[in-house]
């Protein structure tokens, strides 16, 4: 599974490379807390392909990581899509601990 350290992301995002950051968590958590990127809770992601840009590098984050993993498996196995999405370990939690769940 493509997956990315919570260090690894802040790294992206401090240097301002060029991904997309997609927050799977309920609109609600999104905005009680959120590092960025854009909200697509995960029961819509499905019908949002069209928000997401593969062009450039992808990441799905959620609360602890296991949400963003398996909407990771399920992208790969319907849309064949294999390569330049990735899921954030450990999740926001992660994120904001500085460590890896």
């Amino acid at each position: 599974m493509n997956t990315i350290t919570p260090d690894e992301l802040k790294a992206k995002l401090a240097a301002n490379d060029d991904i997309q950051l997609i927050d799977i968590r309920e609109d609600y958590e999104f905005e009680d807390f959120n590092v960025g990127g854009i909200n697509i809770p995960m029961d819509q992601v499905f019908e949002s392909l069209d928000k997401i840009n593969k062009s450039n590098p992808v990441y799905f984050i959620c609360r602890t990581g296991k949400k963003s993993a398996a909407i990771l498996h399920t992208l790969k196995r319907k849309l064949n899509l294999e390569t330049g999405i990735y899921s954030v370990e450990g999740g926001i939690t992660a994120f904001i601990e500085g460590t890896t769940a």
